[in-house]
């Protein structure tokens, strides 16, 4: 027991001493300041790049969002809730891969919109549309001076950008402030071979089904029936908001059955901008307008899920590292007393017969040995030290002097009494006896101690009556 707290003890102090090297070397990470060069646009950075303000007021205004941090290999899976709108902010951390983009895209295709906040977004999002391309230009790029909480670094020489046409994002919105380092979207038309054949013919004689026209019947005031599937088909055609003189901020156009809306300033969204002018409201028009739940894609911001809020909760601390130190003891320990450091030692020999077999084993030699001295020494030998003291005298008095005071005492004959302790002792000092005298001296000292009531037998009684009993 003592050993054992003794490595109860030790092991407490070096617990201690652990927790204390682990506490003394720990050092916190202070955490880097919000640049525009490398924006964090995660919802969780309350920075002056992220965009956890518009998360926060989209969830408080009762809106559906959420933070995806799956891949988008789940969007397509049957199980689980599906986002109605994907919003991908920013320059992500995790750049998406070819077969994440196909893989979005086709998502899109079967009736999801995906929203596209960027300067120079990854061209694998930008699918053309129909025989028009999208791209994205910067003309001015921030440096590593810029500082993102100053307004005025910011926005120098920009001014507010109005509605181009009364859009559905553009709804409730006067005007809207972009950065200098906005991005400007163009639209280009692709030219096709039966275009180019078109171009080469003269334009007399032109008719109304010329498919080269570029004006829709609809703005050159020519009525024409069209049929039911024409009707259901949605132009390819990009439309442009908020358009300035060196491109457009935003653009939407659709893509299968689903639309894709791009904003080419993070600006708007971002925690430093979203209060300037009407920034607020384009980007909840932007985000909301298709309804269900929107997603902020965090993956790709470094955030995927880690399916362990308990070790997220302690990531950065020493905590976890002290929990794999002290396993590690705990296996040291275990190994340690599996191991042999000595000579080996049998094992312990746990004797499972009881006295009684003893017994009966010896009675069973003593009878083969034909051994009666010694079975009669065992009996005559307890039974005189019990007359002895019932006697009082000690165990050298003479037999005599024993017979004489256990008659006075109890009123049996001396001589014969007497003369069985003699007859007793003669065949033990080597007489000759049989087995029938024996019998018979056995059976005289059993009435000697039966009729003086000295229960030398007691011993015996219980182990038989336990005996019984099993």
């Amino acid at each position: 027991m003592r050993q054992r707290l003794i490595i109860i003890i030790v092991l407490i102090i070096v617990v201690a001493v652990l927790i204390l090297i682990n506490a003394a070397s720990y050092v916190q990470i202070e955490p880097t300041l919000d640049a525009e060069v490398t924006p964090d646009r995660s919802t969780l950075n309350a920075g002056a790049t992220g965009t956890k303000a518009l998360y926060d007021f989209l969830h408080e205004s009762g809106h559906q969002v959420a933070r995806w941090r799956e891949n988008t290999e789940s969007l397509l899976s049957f199980s689980g809730p599906k986002p109605a709108t994907i919003v991908v902010i920013g320059r992500t951390i995790v750049p998406f891969s070819d077969s994440e983009s196909k893989e979005l895209l086709h998502w899109v295709e079967t009736g999801g919109r995906l929203v596209i906040i960027d300067r120079s977004p990854d061209h694998r999002l930008l699918p053309n549309s129909g025989n028009w391309s999208i791209g994205v230009r910067m003309t001015s790029f921030p440096s590593t001076d810029v500082d993102p909480t100053n307004f005025e670094q910011m926005t120098s020489g920009v001014k507010p950008v109005p509605p181009s046409q009364p859009t559905l994002p553009a709804l409730n919105v006067n005007e809207v402030l972009p950065s200098r380092f906005a991005g400007n979207i163009t639209v280009g038309r692709i030219a096709t071979k039966e275009k180019q054949q078109h171009a080469d013919v003269d334009n007399e004689g032109s008719t109304d089904d010329d498919e080269s026209s570029d004006t829709p019947p609809a703005e050159s005031g020519i009525r024409t029936q069209t049929s039911k599937d024409q009707k259901d088909r949605v132009s390819p055609a990009p439309v442009l908001n908020f358009h300035r003189e060196a491109g457009a901020l935003l653009l939407e156009y659709p893509h299968g059955k689903g639309r894709i809306v791009l904003l080419s300033d993070p600006f708007i969204v971002a925690n430093n901008g979203i209060s300037r002018a009407d920034n607020l409201q384009l980007a909840v028009n932007v985000i909301t307008s298709n309804g269900g739940v929107v997603a902020f894609d965090e993956f790709h911001q470094g955030r995927s899920a880690t399916h362990n809020a308990l070790i997220q909760y302690f990531a950065g601390t020493p905590v976890l590292a002290i929990c794999g130190q002290l396993v590690l003891i705990g296996l040291l320990v275990i190994w340690s007393r599996g191991i042999r450091f000595a000579r080996p030692l049998p094992l312990a020999h746990v004797d499972r017969r009881s006295s009684l077999e003893f017994v009966a084993s010896m009675a069973e030699l003593q009878q083969r040995a034909r051994a009666h001295d010694l079975a009669l020494e065992n009996i005559y030998g307890r039974i005189r030290r019990v007359l002895v003291r019932h006697a009082g005298l000690n165990q050298s008095s003479p037999r005599a002097e024993v017979a004489a005071r256990v008659a006075a005492r109890s009123g049996l004959n001396r001589d014969k009494l007497e003369t069985l302790m003699r007859n007793c002792e003669d065949a033990i000092n080597g007489a000759p006896t049989n087995a029938k005298e024996s019998l018979r001296m056995v059976s005289q000292l059993r009435q000697i101690e039966s009729a003086l009531g000295l229960r030398t037998r007691d011993r015996e009684v219980k182990q038989a009556a336990g005996t019984a009993d099993l």
